[in-house]
């Protein structure tokens, strides 16, 4: 279990800021947490899947209104997208027949925006 108290992470979720490194060691010590964590960033480490998570940083979208921004299948973004909902990485809500995804929250705007401007630095 882990040893950051409910305040500490009600402050990590208010802002996606850095967090205390007692938080840190916490999280470092809960292994949940840890698997949580390696599982979050294997779905980022897929290319499509990260051009969903990217295309939905700027609004909630459709399973067809990805298809059209992105070059794979319907079947294949529908694969993606329920693989990404498990991780808890984005939500899902039904309009009519449509099915409307977006992010779970600020954490993955951020996760997206760092990660891309640290490989713009890069190069």
């Amino acid at each position: 279990m882990s040893d950051v108290d409910e305040k500490d992470i009600n402050d990590m979720n208010a802002e996606c800021g850095p967090i205390s490194d007692e938080a840190l060691r916490g999280f470092l010590n809960d292994d949940n947490v840890i698997c949580d964590a390696t599982q979050i960033f294997d779905a980022l480490s897929d290319f499509t899947r990260f051009q969903i998570l990217g295309a939905l940083t700027l609004g909630e979208k459709s399973v067809t209104e990805l298809q059209d921004l992105l070059p794979v299948s319907q079947s294949a973004t529908s694969h993606q997208l329920r693989l990404l909902r498990d991780r808890g990485l984005v939500t899902a809500k039904r309009d009519g027949r449509r099915v409307i995804y977006s992010l779970a929250d600020e954490h993955v705007i951020t996760l997206i925006s760092v990660g891309l401007a640290h490989a713009a630095h890069l190069h």
